[in-house]
C-alpha cells in the first residue's frame, strides 16, 4: 500500500487526517531536524497500521513536507479499512 502524506512537524501530538485527493495530512510530534520527525512518523504508521517499523519504507520526501510511503505486510484492503476509521 502507498500513502501521499504531507507531514506537519512540531505538533502537539501525532495525528492522522483526510486531505482532498487521496493525500492523508500527519501531524507529528518531532521536530524536522536530522530525520528525527521521519523516524516519529515511520513509528506512528507503523502503529496506526499494526505492522513493525521495517515494513514502513519512505519512498520519497526525505526532507520535504509532502512524503511518499509504502507499507508492507498490509492487504490493500485491510489498509483501507484502516483508513476508513480516520475518515469518519
Amino acid at each position: 500500500m502507498i500513502l501521499h502524506l504531507q507531514a506537519k512537524p512540531n505538533a502537539r501530538h501525532n495525528q492522522l487526517l483526510p486531505g482532498p485527493a487521496g493525500r492523508w495530512f500527519v501531524r507529528l510530534a518531532a521536530p524536522p531536524q536530522n530525520g528525527q520527525a521521519n523516524a516519529v512518523l515511520v513509528a506512528f504508521l507503523a502503529d496506526v497500521f499494526g505492522v513493525a517499523k521495517r515494513d514502513v519504507t519512505l519512498l520519497s520526501g526525505h526532507t520535504a513536507p509532502f512524503k511518499k510511503v509504502e507499507i508492507s505486510g498490509l492487504s490493500d484492503e485491510a489498509g483501507a479499512a484502516v483508513l476508513a476509521r480516520y475518515r469518519a
